[in-house]
C-alpha cells in the first residue's frame, strides 16, 4: 500500500500533451476508441493529460496515430 501512495506522490502534477496526427478511419474499432479515450477524435487535436500507466498505455496502443508534444 505504501508503494502505491509513493507512485502517486511522484506522478502528482506531471503532464503529458499528446496530438492526433492519424485518422482512425478504417482502423480497428478499440483503436478510435482508445483516441476517444484520450480525448481526441479529429485530426491535429490537442490534450494535456495527468501521466499514469494507464495514459501511457494508450498512448502506446494508437502510437502510430499520436504523437506526445510535450511532457512535463
Amino acid at each position: 500500500m505504501a508503494d502505491t501512495k509513493t507512485l502517486a506522490a511522484k506522478t502528482a502534477g506531471k503532464t503529458v500533451t499528446v496530438e492526433q496526427i492519424g485518422s482512425p478511419t478504417r482502423r480497428p474499432d478499440d483503436q478510435r476508441a482508445t483516441l476517444v479515450g484520450l480525448g481526441l477524435n479529429k485530426m491535429h487535436r490537442r490534450r494535456t493529460l495527468e501521466d499514469t500507466s494507464s495514459v501511457r498505455g494508450m498512448i502506446a496502443k494508437v502510437s502510430h496515430l499520436v504523437r506526445v508534444v510535450d511532457e512535463a
